[in-house]
């Protein structure tokens, strides 16, 4: 949003600004390998979860989780892009704010793992057992 933008008030500006956001999401989806793994496994996790007649409860779990990663990946995308806006240089502090914010996503990740196998875990054993 541009400075001009920012005296526009009431829902025109409201609408703007979810303009902006959708743009910044294609992008991501478009042009972020990483963002595209996770839009491809999170369709087959509800495809799944959907097969498997979830409760309630799960599929709020699960949208939470996915909504979580989704945000990260996009916030560690802004992190990267801004960090890269500063310096084309290698510089050791570029790269540990690039790295701080890849292990954000990494970590949200492997919990995300550990929901989805108490999540997914006992309705799939009980279709194999």
């Amino acid at each position: 949003m541009g400075l001009s933008d920012r005296n526009q008030k009431g829902f025109r500006r409201l609408l703007r600004s979810f303009v902006f956001a959708t743009h910044g999401l294609k992008h991501v989806v478009k042009y972020e390998q990483n963002m595209q793994i996770h839009v491809g496994c999170s369709l087959l996790v509800i495809a799944l979860a959907w097969w498997l007649q979830f409760p309630l409860m799960h599929w709020m779990i699960l949208l939470l989780v996915i909504g979580g990663m989704f945000s990260l990946e996009i916030m560690n995308t802004a992190i990267e892009r801004t960090v890269d806006l500063y310096t084309k240089e290698f510089h050791p502090l570029a790269k540990r704010a690039k790295d701080v914010a890849a292990a954000a996503v990494f970590v949200y990740g492997v919990f995300a793992v550990v929901i989805g196998l108490l999540l997914f875990g006992p309705p799939l054993l009980d279709l194999l057992l």
